[in-house]
């Protein structure tokens, strides 16, 4: 084991886990931005269209089987002797489980990729699909490797090989897609080559962790030992991978009933192939702005969830119920003003990053979902750490339910107003659901109506702030420039006069004490100001 695993080592590794995973986030939803300005909406659609079969496994295996493996090798190690041979079979049960998993997907991707590429109502898919079968063959040894290395202790090899995989994932991808636009043009070679970059990224994660793996001193043997059972550990590993990954496992399952239903219903409506094919793109320009959006809940899920997981096992004083109340509050705040934020300036948002300001209205709806998706995010997080798993397991798979239903019967009559309706309507009230579950279970009052109310005022001071400007820019602007050089000057300074004036107020209202701020990523700076704009004078 390592020297270094005791909880400041820990602490340092997880600290660095998280920047990683952070990392990894942002650049997922950033390189969306110049690859859809290299294809066009067209060819944006072609690569969103398989985007979630390829993410669904990976995430699940990637991310939640490494959890799961991570915890069920650390519960092992108890020091007694045969540890090291039970470790050992726990780990060749599991590489076994998940080589079975990964050929049955990487076998529906490949040989039936014509299938289900007919079933999204477009046959040129296929190829891409069949290119992102690929990518299964290596999750087995992926998510075993960062499972023993996060058992260990030794985080840093699984946050490089984060960040090193989704590197070189998005160069592949702008690359590709340049070298592409610049020859053949085919935006469904586009589409494929930025499918073969996540491949080759996944590719590189798993070269760089081997790397790393000669380094350690002992690993798991991967012995056969009679006198466990495996079927305990199939059955453990795969609640536990579901639950680490449930939340995003939403999110993509969303995209994947949209991948589905949105093309080929809109081509029912009697909108030809390609403006289905534009309108759809066009749609999925709202998928990294509500990234971008929830970078925030994401990292409180990964820095105050392991303290509710801790805090909830103690039996004295108030255990996780400070925490729960700091989560849900800091959620609110930056999940309601990310979204309402983005709202406001959707229409200067939409054309300084896509071009063009095609479907604000809709994008305005659909990036209304940051605020359930936070809540959804770190309320399923702080339940696993309650190990409370199978209520909010039902709970999602019956919100793609509604999701499909939705989709069915909205879509033939409000085109892509009602797949935004049907995912926004289906998000607030799995949130609403979890939040009640999650009161039920821990008994915690979230928050006071007067932090409401100073929400609320917080979040009217800076609609207003962003209206008047808005009106003085355009009156001191006019005639300067325009296109899309003004919608980037006035997406600049809006954005920055709301956050400024929504942070003062929420500083100025003490929505969150300064202690509290201390405790969330890069609150230290805010709890500096929030303690200067309140001193007496």
């Amino acid at each position: 084991m390592s020297k270094s695993f005791g909880m400041k080592g820990y602490m340092k590794g997880a600290l660095l886990l998280t920047l990683s995973a952070l990392i990894v986030k942002a650049l997922s939803a950033v390189y969306r931005v110049p690859f859809q300005n290299l294809v066009g909406d067209q060819g944006f659609y072609v690569y969103q269209q398989v985007y979630p079969f390829i993410s669904l496994f990976v995430v699940w295996t990637s991310g939640g089987f490494a959890v799961a493996i991570s915890k069920m090798l650390a519960d092992a190690d108890n020091g007694k002797e045969g540890t090291h041979h039970q470790k050992g079979f726990i780990s060749r049960t599991i590489f076994q489980y998940l080589t079975v998993l990964s050929l049955i997907f990487f076998a529906i991707l490949f040989f039936g990729a014509e299938w289900l590429a007919t079933l999204m109502g477009d046959q040129e898919l296929a190829l891409l699909l069949r290119t992102g079968s690929f990518v299964t063959l290596f999750m087995p040894i992926l998510s075993l490797m960062k499972g023993i290395f996060q058992s260990r202790g030794e985080m840093t090899p699984v946050a490089y090989a984060q960040v090193f995989e989704q590197a070189i994932r998005v160069s592949i991808i702008l690359i590709g897609a340049i070298f592409v636009m610049t020859t053949s043009k085919s935006l469904y070679l586009a589409g494929n080559m930025a499918i073969l970059g996540t491949v080759i990224g996944e590719i590189a994660g798993v070269l760089l962790l081997i790397y790393y793996t000669k380094k350690l001193t002992s690993i798991p043997r991967l012995k056969k030992n009679h006198r466990l059972k495996k079927w305990p550990i199939i059955k453990e590993v795969t609640a536990l991978s579901l639950s680490v990954s449930m939340s995003s496992l939403l999110l993509l399952g969303f995209q994947l009933i949209d991948s589905f239903t949105v093309y080929s219903l809109l081509l029912e409506t009697g909108m030809n192939e390609q403006t289905a094919k534009i309108t759809k793109g066009i749609y999925d320009r709202g998928q990294p702005l509500v990234q971008l959006g929830i970078i925030i809940a994401s990292s409180l899920s990964l820095a105050i969830v392991p303290l509710v997981a801790h805090y909830s096992k103690k039996q004295s004083g108030r255990g996780a119920i400070p925490f729960i109340q700091l989560t849900y509050r800091s959620t609110i705040i930056f999940g309601f003003a990310a979204a309402l934020g983005l709202v406001i300036v959707m229409p200067y948002v939409n054309e300084m990053l896509f071009e063009t300001n095609s479907l604000s209205v809709i994008l305005k709806i659909y990036v209304l979902q940051i605020i359930p998706l936070s809540i959804i995010l770190t309320f399923t997080a702080i339940l696993q750490g309650y190990g409370k798993l199978k209520i909010p397991a039902f709970i999602l798979l019956g919100v793609l339910l509604l999701k499909v239903v939705g989709n069915f019967t909205l879509i033939p009559k409000l085109s892509l107003l009602g797949v935004a309706l049907t995912s926004n309507i289906a998000l607030f009230l799995c949130a609403f659901i979890l939040m009640i579950y999650l009161k039920r279970v821990t008994k915690v009052h979230y928050a006071s109506s007067n932090f409401y109310i100073k929400l609320l005022l917080a979040s009217l001071s800076m609609i207003i702030s962003v209206f008047v400007s808005e009106r003085i820019l355009i009156f001191t602007c006019e005639g300067l420039f325009s296109g899309r050089l003004k919608a980037v000057f006035f997406t600049l300074c809006l954005v920055g006069i709301g956050a400024f004036v929504f942070l003062t107020f929420v500083a100025k209202f003490r929505l969150l004490v300064e202690k509290e701020w201390f405790l969330l990523p890069f609150g230290r700076k805010m709890a500096g100001y929030q303690l200067w704009l309140n001193k007496k004078k």
